[in-house]
Protein backbone atom coordinates (compact mmCIF):
# COMPACT_ATOMS: atom_id res chain seq x y z
CA UNK A 1 0.00 0.00 0.00
CA UNK A 2 2.92 2.38 1.43
CA UNK A 3 4.44 1.65 -2.59
CA UNK A 4 1.44 2.21 -4.40
CA UNK A 5 1.03 5.72 -2.22
CA UNK A 6 4.67 6.75 -3.30
CA UNK A 7 3.76 6.13 -6.73
CA UNK A 8 0.85 7.74 -7.23
CA UNK A 9 2.92 10.59 -5.74
CA UNK A 10 5.34 10.23 -8.35
CA UNK A 11 3.15 9.80 -11.34
CA UNK A 12 1.09 12.93 -10.08
CA UNK A 13 4.43 15.44 -9.54
CA UNK A 14 5.31 14.43 -13.02
CA UNK A 15 2.15 15.82 -14.91
CA UNK A 16 1.84 18.51 -12.89
CA UNK A 17 5.90 19.17 -13.69
CA UNK A 18 5.08 18.46 -17.57
CA UNK A 19 2.07 21.11 -17.09
CA UNK A 20 4.37 23.62 -15.48
CA UNK A 21 6.86 22.91 -18.27
CA UNK A 22 4.40 23.27 -21.28
CA UNK A 23 2.62 26.35 -19.79
CA UNK A 24 5.96 28.11 -19.20
CA UNK A 25 6.36 27.45 -23.28
CA UNK A 26 3.44 29.39 -24.05
CA UNK A 27 3.65 32.78 -26.11
CA UNK A 28 3.22 35.86 -24.12
CA UNK A 29 2.01 39.33 -25.62
CA UNK A 30 3.73 42.57 -24.23
CA UNK A 31 2.63 45.99 -25.03
CA UNK A 32 5.25 49.01 -25.49
CA UNK A 33 3.70 52.91 -25.48
CA UNK A 34 5.64 55.74 -26.97
CA UNK A 35 3.80 58.88 -25.22
CA UNK A 36 5.35 62.36 -25.40
CA UNK A 37 3.49 64.11 -22.81
CA UNK A 38 4.16 67.62 -24.22
CA UNK A 39 5.31 69.23 -20.96
CA UNK A 40 3.68 66.54 -18.66
CA UNK A 41 -0.08 67.42 -20.14
CA UNK A 42 0.25 70.90 -18.31
CA UNK A 43 0.07 72.22 -21.85
CA UNK A 44 -3.68 71.29 -22.12
CA UNK A 45 -6.32 71.72 -19.42
CA UNK A 46 -6.92 68.07 -17.47
CA UNK A 47 -3.84 67.28 -19.61
CA UNK A 48 -2.00 65.15 -16.77
CA UNK A 49 -5.75 62.66 -15.76
CA UNK A 50 -5.74 62.64 -19.71
CA UNK A 51 -2.55 61.08 -19.15
CA UNK A 52 -3.62 58.60 -17.00
CA UNK A 53 -6.64 57.87 -18.98
CA UNK A 54 -4.79 56.77 -22.17
CA UNK A 55 -1.88 54.79 -20.04
CA UNK A 56 -4.33 52.97 -18.43
CA UNK A 57 -6.45 52.31 -21.84
CA UNK A 58 -3.35 51.56 -23.50
CA UNK A 59 -3.00 48.61 -20.66
CA UNK A 60 1.13 48.65 -22.27
CA UNK A 61 3.40 46.50 -20.19
CA UNK A 62 6.24 49.61 -21.07
CA UNK A 63 5.73 53.12 -21.51
CA UNK A 64 8.11 55.31 -23.15
CA UNK A 65 7.73 58.59 -21.88
CA UNK A 66 8.66 61.98 -23.27
CA UNK A 67 9.37 65.70 -21.91
CA UNK A 68 8.71 64.76 -17.97
CA UNK A 69 9.93 67.77 -16.26
CA UNK A 70 8.95 67.16 -12.16
CA UNK A 71 7.93 70.96 -12.15
CA UNK A 72 8.12 72.45 -8.60
CA UNK A 73 10.71 69.86 -7.23
CA UNK A 74 7.61 67.79 -7.71
CA UNK A 75 8.66 63.90 -8.77
CA UNK A 76 6.45 63.16 -11.58
CA UNK A 77 7.45 58.97 -11.56
CA UNK A 78 5.85 58.91 -7.84
CA UNK A 79 2.94 61.07 -9.18
CA UNK A 80 2.18 59.08 -11.87
CA UNK A 81 2.75 56.06 -10.18
CA UNK A 82 0.15 57.30 -7.54
CA UNK A 83 -2.19 58.06 -10.04
CA UNK A 84 -2.23 54.84 -12.08
CA UNK A 85 -2.36 52.93 -8.75
CA UNK A 86 -5.73 54.58 -7.72
CA UNK A 87 -7.37 53.20 -11.14
CA UNK A 88 -5.92 49.89 -10.26
CA UNK A 89 -2.93 49.64 -12.60
CA UNK A 90 0.61 49.32 -10.32
CA UNK A 91 3.04 50.29 -12.76
CA UNK A 92 7.19 50.50 -11.43
CA UNK A 93 8.88 53.92 -12.12
CA UNK A 94 12.34 55.70 -11.11
CA UNK A 95 13.43 59.06 -10.62
CA UNK A 96 14.18 60.93 -14.29
CA UNK A 97 13.83 63.93 -16.25
CA UNK A 98 13.27 64.61 -19.74
CA UNK A 99 12.24 60.94 -20.07
CA UNK A 100 10.76 58.47 -18.10
CA UNK A 101 9.91 55.06 -17.57
CA UNK A 102 7.03 52.97 -16.67
CA UNK A 103 6.55 49.25 -16.58
CA UNK A 104 4.31 46.82 -15.33
CA UNK A 105 7.41 44.07 -13.63
CA UNK A 106 8.87 45.12 -10.87
CA UNK A 107 12.47 47.16 -12.03
CA UNK A 108 15.33 45.22 -11.24
CA UNK A 109 17.59 47.77 -12.15
CA UNK A 110 17.66 51.15 -13.99
CA UNK A 111 20.65 53.96 -15.34
CA UNK A 112 20.92 57.16 -16.93
CA UNK A 113 22.14 56.30 -20.46
CA UNK A 114 22.57 59.60 -21.58
CA UNK A 115 22.19 62.17 -18.85
CA UNK A 116 20.15 65.59 -19.60
CA UNK A 117 21.82 68.56 -19.52
CA UNK A 118 21.39 71.84 -21.75
CA UNK A 119 18.39 70.59 -23.31
CA UNK A 120 20.59 68.15 -25.49
CA UNK A 121 18.21 65.35 -24.47
CA UNK A 122 17.96 62.21 -22.79
CA UNK A 123 17.85 58.10 -22.41
CA UNK A 124 17.51 56.14 -19.96
CA UNK A 125 16.92 52.42 -19.46
CA UNK A 126 15.61 49.99 -16.62
CA UNK A 127 15.75 46.21 -16.58
CA UNK A 128 12.74 43.89 -15.88
CA UNK A 129 12.18 40.00 -16.07
CA UNK A 130 9.10 39.33 -18.43
CA UNK A 131 8.39 35.63 -18.85
CA UNK A 132 11.98 34.27 -17.80
CA UNK A 133 13.71 36.24 -19.90
CA UNK A 134 15.79 39.91 -19.06
CA UNK A 135 14.19 43.03 -21.11
CA UNK A 136 16.31 46.15 -20.96
CA UNK A 137 13.72 48.73 -22.12
CA UNK A 138 15.14 52.30 -23.70
CA UNK A 139 13.61 55.34 -23.26
CA UNK A 140 14.99 58.73 -25.75
CA UNK A 141 13.90 62.08 -26.04
CA UNK A 142 16.85 63.62 -28.19
CA UNK A 143 18.08 66.50 -28.44
CA UNK A 144 15.33 69.00 -30.28
CA UNK A 145 18.05 71.61 -31.52
CA UNK A 146 19.96 71.65 -35.49
CA UNK A 147 16.31 69.75 -36.45
CA UNK A 148 17.39 69.60 -39.65
CA UNK A 149 14.27 68.56 -41.52
CA UNK A 150 12.92 71.82 -41.16
CA UNK A 151 15.66 73.18 -42.91
CA UNK A 152 14.20 71.32 -45.95
CA UNK A 153 10.60 72.61 -44.93
CA UNK A 154 11.75 76.23 -44.97
CA UNK A 155 12.56 76.33 -41.35
CA UNK A 156 15.42 77.22 -39.92
CA UNK A 157 16.28 74.18 -37.56
CA UNK A 158 17.33 75.69 -34.01
CA UNK A 159 15.74 79.11 -34.61
CA UNK A 160 12.39 78.14 -36.64
CA UNK A 161 12.77 81.46 -38.37
CA UNK A 162 11.59 81.29 -42.37
CA UNK A 163 14.44 80.78 -44.69
CA UNK A 164 15.15 79.15 -48.24
CA UNK A 165 14.54 75.79 -48.22
CA UNK A 166 18.16 73.24 -47.71
CA UNK A 167 17.69 71.17 -50.49
CA UNK A 168 21.48 69.67 -50.93
CA UNK A 169 21.24 65.94 -48.75
CA UNK A 170 24.96 66.78 -47.42
CA UNK A 171 24.22 70.43 -46.57
CA UNK A 172 21.42 68.74 -44.34
CA UNK A 173 23.03 66.10 -42.98
CA UNK A 174 25.69 68.70 -41.65
CA UNK A 175 22.60 70.53 -39.99
CA UNK A 176 21.63 67.39 -38.44
CA UNK A 177 25.02 66.50 -37.02
CA UNK A 178 25.38 69.59 -35.25
CA UNK A 179 22.61 68.17 -32.46
CA UNK A 180 23.40 65.85 -29.95
CA UNK A 181 21.13 63.26 -30.95
CA UNK A 182 23.44 60.69 -32.42
CA UNK A 183 26.03 60.58 -29.64
CA UNK A 184 23.13 59.98 -27.73
CA UNK A 185 22.41 57.18 -30.21
CA UNK A 186 25.49 56.38 -29.79
CA UNK A 187 25.88 55.76 -26.47
CA UNK A 188 22.70 53.56 -26.29
CA UNK A 189 24.24 51.31 -28.61
CA UNK A 190 27.29 50.64 -26.56
CA UNK A 191 25.44 50.01 -23.12
CA UNK A 192 22.51 48.24 -25.15
CA UNK A 193 25.63 46.02 -26.68
CA UNK A 194 26.21 45.31 -23.30
CA UNK A 195 23.42 44.22 -22.16
CA UNK A 196 22.73 41.87 -25.56
CA UNK A 197 25.90 40.15 -24.36
CA UNK A 198 24.61 39.30 -21.09
CA UNK A 199 21.27 37.76 -22.59
CA UNK A 200 19.19 40.84 -22.52
CA UNK A 201 16.23 41.55 -25.19
CA UNK A 202 16.23 45.23 -26.26
CA UNK A 203 13.54 47.70 -26.76
CA UNK A 204 13.91 51.54 -27.86
CA UNK A 205 10.80 53.88 -27.57
CA UNK A 206 10.83 57.36 -27.91
CA UNK A 207 10.68 60.97 -29.66
CA UNK A 208 13.58 61.41 -31.58
CA UNK A 209 12.96 64.28 -33.09
CA UNK A 210 14.36 63.27 -36.10
CA UNK A 211 12.77 61.54 -39.35
CA UNK A 212 13.52 58.10 -40.60
CA UNK A 213 15.12 57.34 -43.67
CA UNK A 214 12.59 54.49 -44.42
CA UNK A 215 10.36 57.12 -44.72
CA UNK A 216 12.32 59.61 -46.77
CA UNK A 217 12.65 57.40 -49.77
CA UNK A 218 12.97 57.38 -53.81
CA UNK A 219 8.75 56.52 -53.31
CA UNK A 220 8.11 58.97 -50.87
CA UNK A 221 10.63 61.97 -52.16
CA UNK A 222 7.48 63.77 -53.17
CA UNK A 223 5.47 63.44 -50.51
CA UNK A 224 4.37 65.77 -47.43
CA UNK A 225 7.36 68.74 -48.16
CA UNK A 226 9.83 66.46 -48.77
CA UNK A 227 10.96 68.39 -51.75
CA UNK A 228 11.77 65.47 -53.79
CA UNK A 229 14.44 64.62 -51.26
CA UNK A 230 16.07 60.86 -50.10
CA UNK A 231 17.65 61.68 -47.05
CA UNK A 232 19.74 58.82 -45.33
CA UNK A 233 18.35 60.71 -41.62
CA UNK A 234 21.26 59.68 -39.06
CA UNK A 235 19.75 58.29 -36.24
CA UNK A 236 17.50 55.56 -38.10
CA UNK A 237 20.37 54.67 -40.63
CA UNK A 238 22.40 54.07 -37.18
CA UNK A 239 19.90 51.74 -35.75
CA UNK A 240 19.22 50.02 -38.59
CA UNK A 241 23.21 49.15 -38.99
CA UNK A 242 23.62 47.81 -35.79
CA UNK A 243 20.69 45.32 -36.27
CA UNK A 244 17.70 47.63 -34.87
CA UNK A 245 14.31 46.89 -36.56
CA UNK A 246 11.60 50.03 -36.34
CA UNK A 247 8.25 48.08 -35.53
CA UNK A 248 6.40 50.02 -37.32
CA UNK A 249 8.02 50.08 -40.59
CA UNK A 250 8.40 46.28 -39.98
CA UNK A 251 5.01 45.48 -39.90
CA UNK A 252 4.33 48.63 -42.33
CA UNK A 253 6.60 49.15 -44.67
CA UNK A 254 5.08 51.40 -47.43
CA UNK A 255 5.62 54.87 -45.69
CA UNK A 256 2.83 55.95 -48.58
CA UNK A 257 -0.19 54.09 -47.48
CA UNK A 258 0.72 54.09 -43.99
CA UNK A 259 3.16 57.10 -43.43
CA UNK A 260 2.45 56.82 -39.08
CA UNK A 261 2.69 60.63 -39.05
CA UNK A 262 3.32 61.43 -35.34
CA UNK A 263 4.09 65.24 -35.75
CA UNK A 264 1.91 67.84 -34.89
CA UNK A 265 -1.19 66.13 -33.79
CA UNK A 266 -4.47 67.94 -34.08
CA UNK A 267 -5.24 68.60 -30.92
CA UNK A 268 -8.58 70.16 -31.07
CA UNK A 269 -8.41 71.79 -27.39
CA UNK A 270 -5.25 73.51 -28.73
CA UNK A 271 -5.14 76.89 -31.52
CA UNK A 272 -3.42 75.88 -34.48
CA UNK A 273 -0.47 78.25 -33.94
CA UNK A 274 0.43 76.14 -30.80
CA UNK A 275 0.77 73.04 -32.60
CA UNK A 276 3.07 74.21 -35.99
CA UNK A 277 6.38 75.04 -35.83
CA UNK A 278 6.29 75.76 -39.63
CA UNK A 279 2.69 77.26 -40.20
CA UNK A 280 3.66 77.68 -43.83
CA UNK A 281 4.89 74.29 -44.52
CA UNK A 282 3.30 70.96 -43.93
CA UNK A 283 5.21 69.53 -41.58
CA UNK A 284 3.97 66.32 -41.02
CA UNK A 285 6.56 63.57 -39.93
CA UNK A 286 7.09 60.24 -37.73
CA UNK A 287 9.34 61.36 -35.25
CA UNK A 288 8.44 58.68 -32.73
CA UNK A 289 9.50 55.44 -32.79
CA UNK A 290 9.47 51.73 -30.89
CA UNK A 291 12.50 49.94 -32.29
CA UNK A 292 13.61 46.59 -31.10
CA UNK A 293 16.54 44.22 -31.72
CA UNK A 294 15.43 41.42 -33.11
CA UNK A 295 15.96 37.69 -31.52
CA UNK A 296 14.64 34.24 -31.64
CA UNK A 297 12.09 35.21 -29.01
CA UNK A 298 10.93 38.48 -30.05
CA UNK A 299 8.30 39.24 -32.93
CA UNK A 300 6.50 42.77 -33.42
CA UNK A 301 2.77 41.62 -33.93
CA UNK A 302 0.89 44.71 -33.90
CA UNK A 303 1.26 48.46 -34.11
CA UNK A 304 -1.49 51.28 -33.76
CA UNK A 305 -1.27 54.76 -33.74
CA UNK A 306 -2.81 56.51 -30.95
CA UNK A 307 -4.12 59.62 -31.12
CA UNK A 308 -6.77 62.09 -33.44
CA UNK A 309 -6.17 60.52 -37.22
CA UNK A 310 -6.11 64.47 -38.39
CA UNK A 311 -2.66 66.36 -38.63
CA UNK A 312 -1.97 69.89 -39.12
CA UNK A 313 -0.34 71.38 -42.25
CA UNK A 314 -0.19 74.63 -43.83
CA UNK A 315 -1.87 76.14 -40.49
CA UNK A 316 -5.19 73.76 -41.20
CA UNK A 317 -6.53 71.22 -39.52
CA UNK A 318 -6.34 68.09 -41.71
CA UNK A 319 -7.67 64.24 -41.84
CA UNK A 320 -5.67 61.48 -42.39
CA UNK A 321 -6.48 59.97 -45.67
CA UNK A 322 -3.89 56.81 -44.75
CA UNK A 323 -4.14 53.64 -44.51
CA UNK A 324 -2.86 53.63 -40.47
CA UNK A 325 -4.96 52.42 -37.63
CA UNK A 326 -5.79 54.92 -35.44
CA UNK A 327 -6.82 54.34 -31.32
CA UNK A 328 -8.99 57.73 -31.10
CA UNK A 329 -8.54 59.59 -27.35
CA UNK A 330 -10.85 58.71 -24.62
CA UNK A 331 -11.83 62.12 -23.84
CA UNK A 332 -9.26 64.96 -23.61
CA UNK A 333 -5.64 64.44 -25.46
CA UNK A 334 -3.38 65.99 -23.66
CA UNK A 335 -0.26 66.60 -26.19
CA UNK A 336 0.80 67.73 -29.73
CA UNK A 337 2.16 64.49 -30.61
CA UNK A 338 0.57 61.27 -31.63
CA UNK A 339 1.33 57.96 -29.22
CA UNK A 340 3.14 54.64 -31.07
CA UNK A 341 2.03 51.57 -29.33
CA UNK A 342 2.91 47.98 -30.49
CA UNK A 343 2.39 44.70 -29.63
CA UNK A 344 4.89 42.16 -28.92
CA UNK A 345 5.02 38.65 -28.23
CA UNK A 346 7.48 37.01 -26.31
CA UNK A 347 8.13 33.03 -27.44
Amino acid sequence: MKNTTIFKISFYAIILSLLMSCDSKKDTDFKVFQFNIWQEGTVVDGGFEAIVDEIVRSDADFVTLSEVRNYNGSRFCDRIVEALKQRGKAYYSFYSYDTGLLSLYPIIDSAAIFPPQNDEGSIYKLVAKVNNHLVSVYTAHLDYRHCAYYDVFGYNGTTWAKQEPVTDVDSILVLNRMSKRDDAIRLFLKDAEADRAKGHLILLGGDFNEPSHLDWTEAAKNMFNHNGLVVPWDLSVMLTDAGYVDSYRELYPNPLTHPGVTFPADNPDKDISALTWAPESDERERIDFIYYYPDKCLKAKSAVVVCHSGSITYSKRIESDSQDEFILPLGVWPTDHKGVLTTFVLK
